[in-house]
């Protein structure tokens, strides 16, 4: 008689890998979000700080007036080099204000979390945000 794997012991060992990759993926999430929300936090700090040199350079906040959303635009004038993965970053300005704001992007996670910074303070969360 040969040694085998019944098919009822084999499906039941995939159930068992399947509630493990379950339970892997609910944990993993949050750690994921957690990680995303610092980069935001980590990338207002660094358009503060730029934006500050800015001002010291130019007497005003940038933008001027009104607002900037392309991130290209952005890293040409504040000097930085931003990528947007993850989040979207715009920048609303006037000669001595400014608040710069991470919207969430892509797909899954908190997509409605959003940070903002502006020259007095550090980054603030919205309500969605881990």
């Amino acid at each position: 008689m040969k040694d085998a794997f019944t098919l009822m012991e084999i499906v039941i060992v995939l159930v068992i890998i399947g509630i493990l990759t379950t339970l892997a993926i609910s944990q993993y999430t949050p750690g994921r979000e957690t990680a995303m929300s610092k980069e935001a936090i980590v990338n207002l700090k660094l358009i503060a700080a730029a934006e500050r040199i800015y001002r010291m350079e130019t007497a005003s906040y940038y933008p001027s007036s009104g607002s900037e959303s392309n991130i290209a635009v952005i890293n040409t004038n504040l000097k930085l080099y931003l990528t947007e993965t993850n989040w979207d970053y715009s920048i609303t300005g006037g000669a001595d204000s400014f608040t710069a704001f991470a919207d969430r992007n892509g797909s899954g996670g908190y997509l409605d979390c959003q940070y903002s910074i502006d020259a007095d303070g550090e980054p603030n969360p919205n309500a969605s945000c881990p």
